[in-house]
């Protein structure tokens, strides 16, 4: 309700510009500045303006109550059905155009039919001594008023529309799951706007000030001064009034290529949404368009998305596969490591990375002997050297096939996922906050995997045995943080699972 509350307070605050304007403004000061009346005759002509506008006021609003009526039942009701909703949607749309009739009609024939007769009987009662010829004169006025009146609303409307437009879109959407910006039934050229708009605005000030001319002309014989003075003015207002049309018009080309315009700038950056098609003209063609093009984009990286993440499942596969009794290890520290970031408050992109990284941990392995990486017995000191070869032999080959930008923050954890916090690590003997939080998290979790999982030759520790051997070694061998992390974790699982067992 508030979103329709806003819309009509906002009509409104249009409407009393537009009428102060184009009315009140350019129309009181067009009649008194351009008309000579004796004194006596002004309160006449103010009683014939009061009335106008009554009647004018009077037979708008209760045309505006039925434009507005289709889309106050939308809010009113709390049931929403698809027609109900579809009028109101194709109704918001309609109403500049609604309005620009609005103005043309009861607008101003309640302004013009009032005025004409009561001017007519004032003149027949010799109240007023001006020909009758000067009633064409200010119909000729008061159109040209009422145009630049509709035309500013026309423009004002628009812009005020399209959060209801929005918001009975996304209702429409949320019920029924249907787009009701696509295939909108209303089309209102932009050329039409733009020719229209042009059009008058170039031909307005010179209408109005020769029709202004004319009158003066036609009832004082002023001195030259006086009437340059009184020229001055007018063409002073006349040239604000067309210059506030001049802005409404380019405000209204430029509000949606400001908006593409921002929306290709967050598509750089990676940010794929899409906009509102509030439009009724060409643009609501390139925002379709546009909106066409993000979910395209987004479908062709959900799928870039699954293959390069099969991609790192299947090269963790085989290279557990390799050894018999290392099978699952790499899947086992991605998810210890994912359940370390979870607990310490890691973005789900930065755990996704990490994720990555730690699948493929160990790849570098695949360029050590068989011999000396299947040993069943303990390695000798050259076979050991070989080992700790791995991270580096890992970070080379995904840096020898150029990963992404994105990509690039895996390296860390698969070159630096031996190093210790006291620099006795390998391969860079990189010590406390120098080890990349990548490196420093995928090292507790292949701690642990590494001591629970059986080897030819011996077996596997508790889980308890390793976590008591994780809290002895924080601090010196691996982050504090992350330790106490995991071992929350895993005594809250291993507690769960005894307790299931009871």
């Amino acid at each position: 309700m508030a979103v329709f509350t806003l819309f009509q307070r906002k009509m409104f605050y249009n409407y009393i510009l537009g009428s102060l304007i184009a009315v009140l403004g350019v129309g009181s000061v067009f009649i008194f500045q351009t008309l000579d009346l004796p004194n006596g005759e002004y309160q006449y002509m103010i009683f014939t303006i009061f009335i106008s506008l009554i009647t004018m006021f009077s037979a708008e609003y209760l045309v505006y109550s039925r434009h507005i009526n289709p889309i106050k039942t939308i809010y009113k009701d709390q049931r929403h059905s698809l027609d109900a909703l579809e009028k109101a949607f194709n109704h918001s749309l309609n109403f500049p155009v609604l309005t620009v009739k609005r103005i043309m009609l009861p607008h101003f024939l309640g302004l013009a039919v009032p005025a004409t007769v009561l001017t007519y009987f004032f003149i027949e009662s010799e109240l007023l001594d001006l020909p009758y010829t000067y009633i064409g004169y200010a119909w000729a006025g008061a159109f040209l008023v009422a145009t630049m009146h509709a035309l500013i609303e026309f423009y004002l409307t628009f812009i005020t529309a399209a959060p209801l437009l929005t918001d009975l879109a996304d209702k429409a959407q949320k019920i029924y799951n249907i787009d009701l910006f696509k295939n909108k039934p209303f089309y209102l050229s932009l050329k039409r706007k733009l020719l229209a708009g042009s059009l008058f605005l170039a031909l307005f000030p010179v209408l109005l000030f020769s029709l202004a001319s004319q009158i003066r002309l036609s009832i004082t014989s002023e001195p030259q001064s006086d009437y340059w003075s009184w020229a001055g003015l007018l063409i002073l207002i006349i040239l604000v009034l067309a210059l506030l049309g001049t802005i409404l018009l380019f405000r209204n080309i430029e509000q949606p290529v400001k908006e593409l315009q921002a929306a290709f700038q967050n598509i750089e950056q990676g940010n794929l949404k899409q906009l509102t098609n509030p439009y009724s003209d060409e643009f609501s063609d390139l925002v379709n368009g546009f909106n066409n093009m993000v979910t395209s984009i987004g479908v062709k990286d959900k799928k870039n998305e699954q293959l390069i993440a099969s991609f790192f499942d299947v090269i963790a596969g085989a290279l557990d596969a390799r050894d018999p009794y290392t099978a699952g290890h790499s899947k086992r520290v991605a998810h210890y490591s994912s359940e370390i970031a979870e607990k310490a408050g890691w973005r789900p992109d930065k755990i996704e990375l990490l994720r990555k990284s730690a699948l493929l941990h160990d790849i570098g392995k695949i360029g050590i002997r068989d011999d000396v990486l299947l040993k069943d017995g303990k390695l000798s000191e050259e076979e050991f050297a070989q080992i700790k070869l791995h991270p580096v032999i890992g970070a080379n080959i995904l840096e020898g096939i150029d990963l992404t930008e994105e990509l690039l923050p895996i390296l860390p954890g698969i070159k630096y996922h031996h190093e210790r916090l006291d620099g006795k690590g390998y391969p860079e003997g990189l010590s406390g906050a120098q080890i990349p939080e990548f490196g420093r998290m995928i090292a507790v979790a292949d701690a642990y995997d590494a001591m629970t999982s059986d080897r030819p030759y011996r077996r596997g520790m508790s889980p308890m045995k390793a976590l008591s051997i994780l809290q002895e070694g924080k601090g010196t061998q691996w982050d504090s943080e992350f330790v106490d992390h995991f071992i929350s974790i895993q005594s809250s699982q291993i507690a769960s699972k005894a307790s299931a067992h009871r």
